[in-house]
């Protein structure tokens, strides 16, 4: 025999039900069954509605009870022939009827008592049973209906009804043994005292009903059918990549239902376990899923941990105080104030020191807790021995479970590390001696962070999940997002890293995808967003606190180098192209890295110099290593390098300038590149890194422009100045043709000096030689005297620049 239990999803509506009895008709083939059915889909909170709002006189509850018959007789008509209809229409009349009585008691008094609560709130199973008995019959001519009142005998403590178990078994057991009928449909939830009186089994009931008749007549398997695939590695709804857990033991069930995995209820689990019946959690829906398997030898996993599950609405108590440490008693004293208070603790730690308590309830209980705790220990609060009792609320316990950790090392630590890593705050600790649970309690802000962090850790192969806002999708950004799409897949299979772009933005409109964005169709999805708000664009990614975020700054923005730290100091990391904010004071620098170490936040910006080449990489190798650099030469512009390149008698300034701006080696501005600024801005960065405090001012900015070009007000303005003197920039060319050498604009810093300029490069020179819009740097280290240490490649460019930005992102990935 099996016994076999639906929840109030897979009994919610008349289609429903139909799946349901088709399941039930399917196994009578090969079973006899005892069939626990719960009331149907939120009627009992109906219910508890209906009763509170009769005992606080307000007539409303006749239209509760309305809609509740309504419900019924609904599913009655679409389960149920017409001509079948007659005597089960008389039942629900008359035990409708019956609730309308107590609820007018209880609108005449203006009370209700815990006695006729009971009574009210088990009227939903035993409409919805009756209903489901009718509608089984149909498909099963061997069905029958019996009240589970009958069979489960509870004391007469209302509200908390305990079972009789010895009385319980008996009558289960002789009503199976004499019982014919190939199935037997009962209701959950609802048992009754020696006198008759309808009490109840509190939350999650039904389970509990179906787990008592299991263990009485020694069922084979515990069926607990539901609306999802079994118990799963974490809650689906926080967590997308959740999986559903196989094979499971009765004290990781117990864990992790007592942790807020609502499929099974925690009481469920004791009646079949002294029997050692295996439960089986199953989907209405999708009744070929294996589900969930909960027995004593669950099959072996070589994953130490089997879920991970939370517990929302936690306040945190801690007592505290040197008139604690060393007298006995305190602890007692603490408990016994909570408990006659009905204050269920959840959580519990005490430091060896015995100097403080600290205990998690649920945020309801909080101030009455903490009034009672304060008046227990009145005197040595007063005698300042004990602080008053501290609340935090809004606070949530997130667990690891598993049988096996207790045979693994190092679990909790890399249990605190992921979070640590993603700034989740961790506020009490608990692990047992069994080592099958590690508890921690953080902020319930970070709650969805956490489970995913932990998630990714422990059952996702280590695959990392990156969450990324790009701000900025112009040229560079749109070849970005270009090699995200293509290397998306191969992230994925090789470096175990997951790419998901969150949230795009230009200086027009912005777009956001928690899920993430569709790459395929991007634009038009931005196109369609939302105005674009910087201040919006930050909140945003605060309130959603994805782990691992990375804010991408594709800009060369003043406003958005400001907001770095706003990011940071919520450990969003930062990977930025922008120069401004490196090379802006250099108090505001060594801010923007102390904040980065401070939140665990890594700020990358490789492309500031370079582009794509890894020379910003490369000097904080040489410098964590213990080098030191001397003196560094360099051509930083791939603009310039490329303007002058292509600078000749028959291609003017002004046409090559404008030239390098189509093919986006400028910025939006040219005058940036050829004023140096640019220049100045990537050397002082280097300076910056190679560990000296150096001004945008220390650096000397032999700008090779005239006055009237530097003070034009627009590119039009810049363009037609570059005309007019084409005689300036002409000599320029004449006077490196008659000295055989190439002009380059060079950076130099050497002796605590640095300086950016024009130079006539030598035909002997390694800078000579670099063609199109090349970079090179040469760095003179204590290591590299003689001969330096040559960076050199592409520097300039939307593709080599857009991979850069990547690679510092795929080094966020990789940390």
């Amino acid at each position: 025999m099996i016994t076999l239990k639906f929840g109030g999803t897979s009994v919610a509506n008349a289609e429903n039900i139909s799946k349901t009895v088709a399941i039930i008709a399917n196994k009578s083939n090969e079973h006899k069954l005892a069939v626990v059915v719960s009331a149907f889909s939120g009627v009992t909170d109906l219910l508890i509605l209906a009763g509170t709002t009769a005992a606080a006189k307000n007539k409303k509850y006749k239209d509760i009870v309305v809609e509740i018959e309504q419900k019924h007789k609904s599913a009655i008509d679409e389960l149920i022939p017409l001509t079948d209809q007659s005597d089960i229409i008389d039942t629900i009349n008359s035990t409708i009827n019956h609730l309308k009585t107590l609820l007018d008691g209880c609108y005449l008094l203006g009370e209700i008592s815990i006695r006729t609560a009971d009574s009210v709130a088990g009227f939903g199973e035993l409409l919805s049973s009756q209903i489901i008995a009718v509608a089984l019959k149909q498909k099963v001519a061997t069905a029958t209906f019996k009240d589970s009142r009958e069979l489960i005998k509870t004391n007469s403590n209302f509200g908390k009804a305990s079972v009789d178990f010895a009385k319980t078994n008996q009558l289960i057991a002789n009503y199976f043994a004499a019982n014919k009928n190939q199935v037997v449909l009962l209701p959950g939830f609802i048992a009754s005292d020696v006198a008759g009186n309808t009490t109840t089994l509190g939350r999650g009931g039904s389970d509990y009903t179906a787990a008592i008749i299991a263990a009485a007549v020694k069922a084979d398997v515990l069926e607990i059918w539901t609306d999802v695939n079994g118990m799963f590695t974490a809650n689906p709804k926080s967590v997308k990549q959740a999986q559903p857990i196989e094979h499971i033991s009765y004290q990781e069930a117990m864990e992790l239902s007592h942790f807020g995995a609502k499929v099974l209820y925690p009481p469920t689990i004791q009646p079949v376990l002294k029997d050692s019946i295996p439960i089986f959690i199953k989907n209405t829906f999708e009744p070929s899923a294996y589900g969930t398997l909960i027995s004593n030898n669950p099959e072996n996993n070589t994953n130490p941990i089997k879920g991970i599950s939370h517990i929302d609405n936690i306040a945190l108590l801690t007592l505290e105080g040197s008139g604690m440490i060393g007298v006995s008693g305190s602890s007692k004293r603490l408990f016994e104030t909570l408990s006659r208070e009905n204050i269920n603790v959840i959580f519990i730690t005490q430091a060896s020191s015995e100097h403080s308590i600290c205990i998690g309830i649920l945020n309801a209980d909080a101030d009455n807790a903490k009034a009672a705790i304060d008046a227990m220990f009145e005197i040595e609060i007063a005698q300042n021995k004990i602080d008053p009792c501290v609340v935090e609320k809004d606070l949530c316990i997130v667990a690891l479970v598993g049988e096996s950790m207790k045979n693994h090392q190092g679990i909790s630590g890399k249990m605190f590390s992921t979070l640590g890593k993603n700034n989740v705050n961790i506020r009490a600790i608990a692990q047992g001696a069994s080592e099958r649970n590690i508890s921690v309690v953080i902020n319930e802000k970070d709650v969805k962070k956490a489970l995913n962090t932990l998630h990714e850790r422990f059952f996702e192969d280590n695959t990392k999940q990156l969450n990324l806002f790009v701000m900025g999708i112009g040229n560079v950004g749109e070849k970005f997002i270009d090699q995200i799409a293509q290397q998306k897949k191969f992230l994925k299979e090789n470096l175990k890293i997951n790419l998901r772009v969150i949230a795009l933005s230009n200086s027009r409109k912005m777009y956001f995808n928690e899920d993430g964005i569709s790459l395929k169709d991007w634009k038009n999805e931005v196109d369609a967003g939302e105005t674009a708000n910087v201040n919006t664009f930050i909140a945003r990614a605060k309130t959603l606190n994805l782990r691992n975020s990375i804010f991408v700054d594709i800009t060369a923005n003043y406003d958005i180098a400001g907001i770095y730290d706003q990011f940071l100091c919520e450990n969003i990391a930062v990977v930025t192209c922008n120069k401004i904010a490196c090379s802006s004071q250099y108090e505001n620098y060594k801010n923007l890295k102390g904040l980065s170490r401070k939140f665990n936040a890594p700020f990358l910006f490789e492309t500031n110099v370079g582009a794509g080449l890894p020379i910003i990489d490369t000097l904080k190798h040489l410098i964590a290593s213990g080098d030191k650099v001397n003196k560094i030469n360099a051509v930083l512009s791939g603009s310039l390098n490329f303007i002058f390149n292509n600078f000749s008698d028959t291609y003017s300034f002004h046409d090559v300038v404008k030239e390098a701006g189509v093919q986006g080696f400028t910025e939006p501005d040219p005058k940036i590149d050829l004023s140096g600024v640019d220049v100045a801005r990537k050397i002082l960065i280097l300076i910056r890194e190679s560990g000296y405090r150096m001004e945008m001012e220390d650096i000397e900015n032999n700008c090779f422009l005239p006055q009237e070009c530097m003070d034009t007000k627009d590119n039009a303005s810049f363009f037609a100045s570059l005309i007019k003197h084409k005689d300036h920039f002409n000599k320029l060319l004449a006077e490196a043709k008659a000295k055989n050498s190439r002009i380059k604009f060079v950076a130099t810093f050497d002796n605590g000096k640095a300086s950016v300029g024009l130079q006539f490069i030598p035909q002997d020179s390694p800078f000579y030689n670099l063609e199109g819009k090349d970079n090179i740097v040469e760095f003179y280290t204590d290591r590299y005297v003689e001969q330096p240490l040559i960076i050199k490649g592409a520097g300039a460019g939307a593709a080599v620049t857009a991979s850069g930005i990547f690679a510092d992102v795929i080094r966020i990935g990789n940390v």
